[in-house]
């Protein structure tokens, strides 16, 4: 099946009003998908024999900036045996302050198992929660840390437990083996030491 054809057989199943936009002429086609309707449409296309989506190859979320005021989710899916590929996405409100709820998307870790990580990830970086995971918590950041470091307003704080967190100057003040000599020191005509050619 191809966009048209997938696009098509959403609308044929849950209605006009499930489909907020449809991008055909993008790079990587995309349907924007209403939120609250989106595991719905996820495990039909997970179960359903014609276009069974059996991989969520992708899952990943995006900071618009507070200007934007909104945040998204995006979703690639892949069907093995048929080669149907199909990017789907959520558009949500974004919160500028601690005070505002943070945005919340319903889990899909429930049709795909691989979600569960990659939900968790995004929670982690850009401060979406899923509502219903069955564990909603941080994965690469540490349980107290503040802040989600990929949101485009992003205060890196000074210090956590007792230490330094940003670390300045680092190729000027140290370097590491394995980095360019040119990285760590005034440049040379001939810095990687080889004998200047006859």
């Amino acid at each position: 099946m191809n966009f048209g054809e997938l696009q098509d057989f959403i609308l044929d199943k849950f209605g006009a009003e499930v489909i907020l936009e449809a991008k055909a002429d993008a790079l990587q086609p995309y349907l924007v998908l209403q939120t609250e309707r989106l595991p719905e449409v996820c495990l039909e296309l997970h179960d359903n024999a014609q276009t069974y989506f059996d991989f969520l190859s992708c899952l990943t979320g995006m900071d618009n900036g507070p200007e934007a005021g909104t945040m998204e989710v995006t979703y690639t899916l892949y069907s093995i045996p048929y080669d149907h590929h199909l990017t789907l996405k959520v558009q949500l409100p974004r919160n500028s302050t601690a005070e505002q709820a943070i945005p919340q998307v319903p889990t899909v870790s429930h049709i795909w198992r691989t979600a569960d990580w990659h939900e968790r990830e995004v929670f982690d970086m850009l401060g979406i929660y899923f509502k219903d995971h069955p564990d909603m918590r941080r994965i690469l950041c540490a349980a107290d840390w503040e802040g989600h470091p990929l949101r485009k307003d992003y205060q890196l704080q000074e210090y956590y437990h007792g230490i330094k967190v940003p670390f300045d100057q680092h190729n000027e003040l140290n370097g590491f083996k394995g980095e360019p000599q040119w990285l760590t020191s005034a440049p040379t005509p001939f810095s990687d030491k080889r004998e200047k050619p006859a």
